[in-house]
């Protein structure tokens, strides 16, 4: 009877498919662009100087930009695509793949340009974006290490140190200004 052995046996978990899951590139982007967008918003809002939220937003949306850019082409350096005959398309491919960053700057970009017409000023809105961001970090370290197999107790935890770089540059803000 040992053929009927195979009735009593758990059922194997579901398999995630590396598809489901963020790629590293994803993950790294998204940390960096909301990290990028954080630290550039607190110090482009200086005490003493004029409120200039749109000009603030279109330098973080810019750098955010030039940082995905850059970062794609270093790709391209770094493993030597430049050499293949496709290495512009290539190269192209990598600096795209760099979205996240620019996506992730998005919630500071649009609560500065909500300062611009006076609804709040330029530092309510920076202070916000920090809070906000911070709470994204959080949110983004929790959803990737569940997407990524971990239990809840391991998610919060990463979710927690996510959330510990945004509080570091509140901090920071607090004390240079």
């Amino acid at each position: 009877m040992p053929h009927r052995a195979h009735r009593f046996r758990r059922p194997a978990a579901p398999r995630r498919t590396a598809s489901r899951r963020p790629s590293e590139t994803t993950l790294f982007s998204g940390v960096y662009g909301l990290v990028l967008a954080s630290a550039l918003a607190a110090a482009l809002d200086s005490p003493g100087e004029a409120d200039e939220p749109g000009s603030d937003a279109l330098w973080v949306l810019l750098t955010a930009l030039a940082s995905a850019a850059a970062h794609g082409y270093a790709h391209v350096v770094a493993h030597r695509m430049s050499a293949d005959g496709n290495g512009v398309r290539i190269g192209l491919r990598a600096m795209l793949a760099e979205w996240p960053v620019v996506l992730a700057s998005l919630p500071t970009v649009v609560l500065l340009v909500t300062a611009a017409p006076s609804w709040w000023t330029e530092s309510q809105a920076v202070n916000t974006a920090l809070v906000a961001n911070t709470l994204l970090l959080a949110g983004w370290g929790v959803w990737t290490a569940r997407r990524a197999g971990r239990g809840w107790a391991a998610s919060l935890r990463a979710g927690a140190a996510d959330m510990l770089i945004g509080l570091v540059i509140i901090a920071a803000n607090a004390l240079i200004k």
